[in-house]
């Protein structure tokens, strides 16, 4: 398999900025002339105060408050899942670097190493090219084209979302990718074709939203039935199956859109489908997203909280909706999102639009955007309440003012004080909801405290106990400090591997970096991202993440510090050598032995005395 070259590698650690990397994935604040973000790996809402910090002269980082760290690089394969090489290629092409490969590697291995993932994008890429042809230029999807205009959305939406229109022809796809070279076996792995007819596409006379992923590669297809020109019983919305490259609960429909305006407002929109995002984009809310086909994440709420404090629910007015939103409230506020709804209907009735007829016909934002258009949308939009006033509107309608029981309207809001992820704010809710209900603060806490019993979640997670065993003990001194030093500074290995060999060193976390070192520097492999590979041990692994994010062992001093420190071992091994040396001695005048090894001891000690006085004056 071709190598990526050693000089493409440096070439992308030399010329990334961290900064602006790890700010595709989380906010970044700069305080103390330090970067700071609320760490993506540990979530449940339990970080007010951000803890992940980013350090751009050793370019790695480290949480404080899950203790993880790594390289720059190793961040994005977290993020990504993906391997080392392509997020070496995705940069590389971010950062218009050509990427070379091993002179050894011959074209044929060159080829061989681009991945299904790779082709997969490319694939989706193209696809989506063809279909925007058919929606723009050929007669068959001028019926979409017309659609989509008159739901208020213009051209150059249409364009941003890059919409298309796959074609009726059943034949067309398959024939038109196998003329393309694909072949049979690659196609069937691609998501575009039925599970059970393989030449068969899962897309046919529908509207095609193309899906991005995280670093906004298309990755997946949403397709729309154009109305009166398919059956009735055909669904009106179908969605990609999941591939390689395409999760859909890891995955937020016009998230790569939304990015830069949810990172300047703190908030985001989430709506309940496509038409909603595209109307809210039309209307100038381009914070705006929605989950794919499935119910909001606990994954997607933990990504989303790297941008946001806040989310604004926008879901329909019907009973699905209503469901949708109460799990998706919950969602928010147990990874520590605080969340609001906007209620369509009141906010028609304020600017003066009755509603009692339209009931039926308005329920999302994609219907407002066709009936009113853009300018009553935002207005709209600005009839927001929070999670807490919205479910107890909720709870009226459904249990006081149908039947009157205020028992189950209680219950209906634990799963929500479930949720809550403060003490604090629960004790007050609590408050609040007997207060509303009129009934014993008490009663409603020990109801709580029963349902919370009978619906608590045994979480379990399995731990490879002999593997934890083995886990090291970090235990800083002299020798973890001074090879800590080489490895946040790796361009000192070769004078410090000149001054000081592994058996000078004791310290079993500190003799793991030396050898790591040392793999590093026979293999020829630079940078923290070849380190951190080499050391096995996840404890030490963090901790010179840490350290490495730390001013304590950067500058102009680090070399100051290595040499400083290799005295201090030197100095160290020679005064044991010197105590031992003490211990004999009186052991052989113990005995009244006399054979020599007294004086030969002497000259030792001497020699001994003299390196400690040379060390001592450098």
């Amino acid at each position: 398999m071709a190598l990526i070259s050693k000089s493409t590698i440096a070439e992308v650690n030399n010329r990334l900025d961290p900064i602006a990397i790890v700010s595709d994935y989380l906010r970044l604040e700069q305080k103390s002339g330090r970067w700071w973000g609320r760490c993506p790996f540990h979530g449940g809402g339990q970080e007010r105060t951000p803890s992940f910090k980013v350090d751009p002269d050793t370019k790695m980082y480290y949480c404080f408050g899950c203790n993880k760290g790594g390289s720059i690089i190793g961040f994005v394969m977290e993020m990504e899942n993906i391997s080392y090489p392509e997020v070496i290629k995705n940069l590389a092409q971010k950062m218009s670097i050509q990427i070379q490969y091993d002179e050894s590697s011959t074209q044929e291995e060159t080829e061989k190493n681009n991945s299904i993932k790779n082709e997969l994008y490319e694939l989706y890429h193209r696809t989506t090219k063809t279909f925007q042809h058919f929606l723009l230029k050929n007669p068959e999807g001028q019926n979409a084209l017309k659609y989509i205009r008159d739901r208020g959305i213009g051209d150059e939406i249409i364009d941003i979302f890059k919409l298309g229109y796959a074609p009726s022809n059943r034949n067309f796809l398959h024939n038109f990718l196998k003329e393309k070279g694909y072949s049979d076996d690659f196609l069937e792995k691609t998501g575009l074709f039925s599970s059970n007819y393989k030449k068969i596409p899962l897309f046919t006379s529908r509207l095609i939203f193309p899906i991005t992923d995280k670093q906004g590669k298309i990755a997946a297809f949403g397709g729309r039935a154009i109305p009166g020109t398919v059956q009735n019983e055909t669904p009106k919305y179908i969605n990609s199956p999941e591939t390689e490259i395409y999760k859909k609960g890891q995955t937020l429909f016009a998230l790569n859109l939304a990015k830069p305006a949810m990172r300047q407002t703190k908030t985001a929109f989430l709506a309940e489908g496509y038409m909603d995002v595209l109307a809210l984009h039309q209307a100038g809310i381009t914070n705006s997203i929605a989950p794919l086909g499935t119910a909001f994440t606990d994954e997607q709420a933990n990504f989303l909280r790297s941008w946001v404090d806040k989310i604004i629910l926008i879901f329909d007015t019907d009973e699905a909706g209503f469901k949708a939103a109460y799990k998706a409230i919950t969602t928010c506020r147990k990874n520590g999102i605080s969340c609001s709804i906007v209620n369509i209907q009141e906010g028609l009735k304020e600017i003066g639009i009755e509603t009692a007829n339209l009931d039926k016909e308005i329920k999302d934002p994609a219907d407002i955007l066709h009936k009113f258009g853009s300018e009553i949308l935002k207005k709209v939009l600005k009839s927001i309440i929070n999670d807490f006033e919205y479910l107890i509107f909720r709870t009226k309608i459904q249990y006081i003012a149908a039947d009157g029981d205020i028992n189950k309207a209680a219950e209906f809001m634990f799963p929500y004080l479930d949720s809550l992820d403060s003490e604090v704010d629960r004790a007050d809710t609590i408050t609040r909801i007997a207060d509303i209900f009129k009934i014993d603060r008490a009663a409603v806490l020990k109801d709580y405290s029963e349902w919370k019993t009978r619906s608590v979640r045994v979480f379990s997670r399995k731990v490879d106990e002999k593997q934890q065993g083995l886990q090291l003990q970090i235990r800083r001194n002299d020798e973890l400090g001074l090879l800590t030093i080489v490895a946040v500074n790796m361009e000192l290995y070769t004078d410090f591997r000149a001054a000081l060999e592994i058996k000078e060193i004791d310290n079993r976390a500190a003799k793991e970096i030396f050898i790591a070192l040392e793999e590093c520097f026979v293999q020829d492999k630079n940078g923290i991202d070849s380190l951190l590979s080499m050391i096995k041990d996840d404890n030490l692994r963090n901790y010179v993440a840490e350290q490495g994010t730390s001013d304590e062992y950067k500058g102009s001093f680090a070399r100051q510090l290595m040499e400083d420190g290799i005295k201090r071992i030197k100095i160290k091994k020679l005064k044991k050598r010197l105590s031992d040396i003490n211990s004999e001695m009186r052991e052989i005048e113990r005995r009244h032995e006399d054979t020599g090894l007294i004086d030969e001891l002497l000259e030792e000690k001497q020699i001994i005395d003299h390196q400690i006085y040379k060390l001592n004056v450098r």
